[in-house]
Order: C-alpha cells, then sequence, then structure tokens
C-alpha cells in the first residue's frame, strides 16, 4: 500500500520563466480542445483507496471512549487485575511526574522533563519487556523507569545536580537516561549485536522522540541493527513536538515507514492506547528474540506538557490541539474501559489516589533530604587510572573554592 507524504509538497520552479509561461498555456489550450476523462481502472481505485494528505492507520485496541476493539494482527487477552495494573502504573507515573514538575518550580530541581500525555507508551511497552531484556532511555521515560523497579526519588537526583543518575544500570537492566540526543540508539545497537553473539535469549529496546529520528546517531543505529541482525526494538514516541518544531517540519512520511529504507519492518500505533502499546512491543520484542532482527514501533501520541520545564509550549502552538488531545487522554480511557466492564470499583479508585498521594509526599520529602555532594568529587571518575590535567584542573577548581573561605574569614 502506498502512503502519500502528509506535508504538502512544494513544486519544482522552472529554470526559465518563460517556458514555464508557454507550456502553461500549451496546456491549457489542450484542455480547452479535450474534455477531461474521468479516471479509470487503477488509477482510480488507487487515489480513493489513499487519498492525499491521508493519516496511515495506526494500531489500536482501545478506542478513546473507552471501547474495546479488535486488531487481526495484535492483541492481548488481560485479567481484571492486570487491567488495574497498568492503570495504578500510569496514575502514580503521572502523579510523581506531577510532583517533580512542581519541586523544579519550586527551585527544587534544575530542571524536568515531564511525560503527562505519554504514560500509555511507556507503560505499555515497559509491562512488555521480560527482566532479561535491557532498556536504553531518553531523558523522559520515568514510565518505563517504574516498570523496571527503578525507585522514582533516584531519577531525581541527576536532576537537582547531586549524582549523575543515581541508579545502577545492571540492578534492572535500565541503562542511565540519555541527554545527548539519539545517541542511545547506537548503545543500544551495540549491546543487541553483543547479546546475540553471546547467543542470549533476550532483547534490547531503545526509546527515543520523533526529534530524535532526525539525528544522524539514529540512521547509523538503524543501518548497524539491520546489517546485524540485532534483536532490537526501536521504541519512538512521536509526541508530535520536537521542542517547538511539528512533525510535518521533521519528515516527508510517516517516521514508522522509515524502516523500510534500512530493511526492516516499522509499525505505527495508537501511543495513547495502553493495550495497544502492550501487545505491539510484545510481538516486536518476541520476534526479535526469535532472530528476525530490528523493529520500529512509532508511538503516536502527544506530550500535552512543556517539552522541559524551560519551554513555554503556547509559544509555538494552540489551545485547541492540546485539548483535541487531552479528549484522547490515555488514563482517562482506560478508567471508562475498567468501569464498563465492571474490573474496578470506587474503593479501587479512592485507594489508588491515597496511594498517590502519599508517593508524592514521599517524593518530596527525599528530594528535599538529598546530601550536597562533595563539589571536588566530580573530578574522581573521569578516567580510571587519573589524568595529569584532571589533576591540574582539580587544584585550581580546590584553590577556588578555598577563596571562598578566606575571604569569609577576611571580614
Amino acid at each position: 500500500m502506498t502512503v502519500e507524504s502528509t506535508a504538502a509538497r512544494t513544486p519544482r520552479r522552472s529554470s526559465k520563466r518563460t517556458s514555464a509561461v508557454k507550456t502553461t498555456k500549451t496546456a491549457s489550450k489542450a484542455t480547452a480542445k479535450k474534455p477531461a476523462k474521468a479516471a479509470t481502472g487503477t488509477t482510480a481505485k488507487k487515489s480513493a483507496r489513499t487519498p492525499r494528505n491521508s493519516e496511515p492507520e495506526l494500531v489500536q485496541l482501545l478506542t478513546p471512549e473507552g471501547e474495546r476493539v479488535e486488531h487481526p494482527d495484535y492483541g492481548v487477552d488481560l485479567t481484571a487485575e492486570e487491567l488495574r495494573g497498568l492503570y495504578r502504573d500510569m496514575v502514580l507515573t503521572r502523579r510523581f511526574d506531577a510532583e517533580a514538575t512542581a519541586l523544579q518550580r519550586q527551585g527544587e530541581l534544575g530542571l524536568w522533563a515531564s511525560l503527562l500525555g505519554q504514560e500509555a507508551a511507556q507503560i505499555g511497552s515497559g509491562r512488555a519487556l521480560r527482566d532479561d531484556d535491557y532498556v536504553f532511555p531518553t531523558y523522559r521515560e520515568h514510565g518505563v523507569a517504574w516498570c523496571r523497579g527503578v525507585d522514582p526519588t533516584n531519577l531525581l537526583g541527576m536532576f537537582r545536580g547531586v549524582n549523575h543518575g543515581g541508579w545502577d544500570p545492571n540492578s534492572n537492566n535500565f541503562h542511565l537516561y540519555t541527554i545527548v540526543i539519539g545517541s542511545q540508539t547506537l548503545h543500544a545497537a551495540g549491546y543487541a549485536m553483543g547479546i546475540a553473539k553471546d547467543g542470549a535469549d533476550s532483547a534490547v529496546i531503545a526509546y527515543f522522540g520523533d526529534g530524535a529520528s532526525s539525528q544522524g546517531d539514529v540512521a547509523e543505529s538503524f543501518t548497524f541493527s539491520a546489517v546485524y541482525n540485532a534483536p532490537v526494538v526501536f521504541f519512538c514516541q512521536n509526541n508530535q513536538w520536537a521542542i517547538s518544531e511539528p512533525t510535518e517540519k521533521q519528515t516527508r512520511v510517516p517516521l514508522y515507514q522509515r524502516a523500510q529504507g534500512f530493511g526492516f519492518p516499522g509499525v505505527r500505533v495508537d501511543g495513547n492506547d495502553v493495550l495497544a502499546c502492550l501487545a505491539v512491543t510484545r510481538a516486536a520484542l518476541e520476534r526479535a528474540r526469535r532472530g528476525e532482527g530490528p523493529m520500529l514501533i512509532e508511538a503516536f501520541t502527544y506530550r500535552m506538557g512543556a517539552h522541559t520545564t524551560s519551554d513555554d509550549p503556547t509559544k509555538y502552538r494552540s489551545d485547541e490541539e492540546r485539548a483535541a488531545w487531552e479528549a484522547k487522554d490515555p488514563i482517562l480511557r482506560l478508567r471508562r474501559y475498567l468501569e464498563k466492564e465492571g474490573s474496578a470499583d470506587e474503593a479501587f479508585f479512592a485507594g489508588l489516589e491515597a496511594e498517590s498521594e502519599a508517593l508524592g509526599k514521599r517524593v518530596r520529602e527525599a528530594v528535599r533530604a538529598m546530601p550536597d555532594p562533595d563539589p571536588m568529587a566530580m573530578f574522581d571518575h573521569v578516567y580510571a587510572d587519573g589524568n595529569p590535567l584532571v589533576d591540574e584542573e582539580r587544584a585550581q577548581f580546590a584553590a577556588y573554592q578555598a577563596s571562598f573561605a578566606d575571604a569569609e574569614e577576611g571580614k
């Protein structure tokens, strides 16, 4: 099936304006002499099937209204308890995220990257992972970190400036957050190539955004993964905005179709549907474990908040756009389904609300209790065996720090 570009194409201009005018006049005369024929055959069918600017279909198992639907290629069969578990994951992740945003506004954190609106993409994909799978995140995968058992308070140390990560990646098979845009996809590709050579029965998943998909590192990781048939899933959260640039200014085709050029499949999933994200990611991971190589998942979602707390999205997008996506809220749609199916009662929702408040309180207290690091510690692990230049910089910084004490004594 051919899918037309979602962006309007700019026609080429003739190098000679007079030639272009003559061509136009000639075409006009020809049109006037002969009446236009109705489109027939395959051309007409193709036009009806793939109208210009139409959006490609996405995998969806749960509509925004909370109605369960089927898909011919992907599906999940979950118990009421498992459904409640997914709902709890999303609610608590959103509560933690809101608390972190508030803490930044209060001056307790230097910066925060919110995941508001992307809970289904992260929880659905995160719960599809096995314990022995390995995750390479960006700096926004708070929901995936929750699924991997990383304590939420450990995510905040880097944003408070007291450590470089706060958790042992090998304890949870969850790598440290990556600030450099797109570089983690290369790390994931290399790791996946390594476990394939080791003969391990596990898979790797790399998270990145629509903006990162334009980075050269991502293209290189696609190439290496395809050539070496690496067991890696590339999970792109297309939240529609790369900071202030919309997706249509980044690509001429839907992002998942980029995989075709590298020789592996891609699929677009409703990123606000936790069931679909779970089903598609689970299938992609199983495919990778069977030795069938990489796959690209484009989770079509929306960043309802700012890119980070230093960003003001009102400068580049409309309130109407956000309102339209709020109607597709991932948490609300699962709650509607739970209520319709009688899979959760008011006692469950009330208990979860109390648990959310307790989590918020624990996060606040933990952040404010974080000790300030020793300023000299930043030089300790730059090189394993030391370095003369680092030693010189350490001495200079120590003298600089001591100058403040001397100034205080001189008062």
